[in-house]
């Protein structure tokens, strides 16, 4: 037996070292669902959170993945200033094979066990529809199609919240948030990406796009009159402006030493490939960076106007705050020195620390 208590320990050690409140391991043979849900702090709300379908090499990646992410979200609400706690879930499997209405539904149920305390949405790998099979299960969904009384696609929010803290940035960097004759280099043309290269060209931004889908490349380009580039070729381009809007740790020690960006600022989760080393790293170049999960917020206000029973009018007022938190996060950085990461998660802190005297954990 002493192999499983030594996984069991090292479990229990991840989450005192990450904070965790706690993790919920599901397991459904008849659907064949394994999944994971971890609850990082639920002092300001219940833990909001997507579900990520994929196919993980081991358990223990997956388990890594879903604390990391789940903590993430309790500095996103909290810098946002949302009533809402951090978490997040991973299904493990190919979301493309394996996915099927009664593993959803399973997975519901595991969901509505906890009573509210985690509400999720759509993440990689799962779709509105999947959603839809939750809420068959359960009420603790967000992100459900408009046609069921919920908010619909996050996206264009998403975009905006992007979109207001590159201004934030130039206008640091440039004396003025006018972003005309400006340029940036957009990666990844998703859902996100591609609203962002609209709003940017709308302001006569010069747009360069990147995207391992030629298909989709060549496509958003054109409709938008923006310039399709190579993968790379992306960190050789002189642009004033960097929005990494697909995979994480793009910027890591290989990239930021090619660097020649002024900003960083896209709607990628975890760009920093090691948060103390390339915040840093970024600082010293001197190169401004807009803490990801700070731009990117957009969705989850999105998710927790609905939850609310906001209208779109409030979406849109929660969603221009992120310019004034992008400002404030780049005056308490350059003030205590310190790399901009580190001063959105002081922000976030406090707001929690602040919130856990007034009251008991949710």
């Amino acid at each position: 037996m002493s192999g499983h208590s030594s996984v069991v320990t090292s479990v229990l050690d991840q989450l005192s070292a990450s904070g965790h409140k706690k993790v919920i391991f599901c397991n459904d043979t008849s659907t064949g669902l394994k999944a994971i849900i971890a609850i990082h702090d639920t002092t300001l709300g219940p833990a909001l959170g997507g579900t990520r379908m994929f196919n993980y090499n081991s358990e223990a990646e997956a388990l890594e993945d879903v604390l990391r992410l789940s903590k993430g979200m309790t500095y996103k609400s909290a810098i946002t200033g949302l009533n809402l706690g951090g978490g997040k879930a991973v299904i493990i499997g190919d979301s493309r094979k394996q996915k099927s209405e009664a593993l959803m539904r399973s997975f519901g149920r595991f969901i509505k066990n906890l009573n509210g305390e985690f509400i999720t949405a759509e993440d990689m790998g799962t779709t509105m529809k999947d959603m839809e099979y939750i809420r068959m299960e359960t009420k603790h969904v967000t992100g459900v199609p408009e046609s069921l009384g919920g908010a619909g696609n996050p996206a264009p929010f998403t975009a905006k919240g992007v979109f207001l803290g590159i201004k934030a940035c130039v206008k640091e960097v440039f004396g003025t948030d006018m972003l005309a004759g400006r340029s940036v280099v957009v990666q990844g043309t998703g859902n996100v990406g591609e609203h962002l290269v609209e709003l940017l060209r709308q302001e006569n931004v010069e747009v360069f796009v990147s995207d391992i889908n030629e298909e989709r490349l060549h496509e958003v380009a054109r409709k938008y009159k923006a310039k399709p580039i190579s993968a790379n070729k992306i960190f050789t381009i002189g642009a004033d402006i960097y929005a990494p809007c697909a995979l994480g740790s793009t910027l890591n020690d290989k990239t930021i030493k090619n660097m020649k960006f002024a900003i960083i600022a896209g709607s990628a989760n975890n760009q920093l490939a090691n948060e103390e080393i390339h915040g840093q790293l970024l600082l010293d170049k001197g190169i401004l960076y807009a803490p990801d999960y700070l731009i990117n917020a957009g969705g989850l206000i999105n998710c927790y106007s609905e939850l609310t029973g906001f209208g779109k009018k409030r979406t849109i007022q929660l969603t221009e705050n992120i310019y004034d938190a992008t400002r404030e996060v780049i005056q308490l950085s350059k003030t205590e020195k310190i790399p901009t990461n580190m001063a959105a998660g002081r922000i976030a802190e406090k707001r929690i620390n602040d919130i856990k005297q007034l009251k008991t954990s949710y």
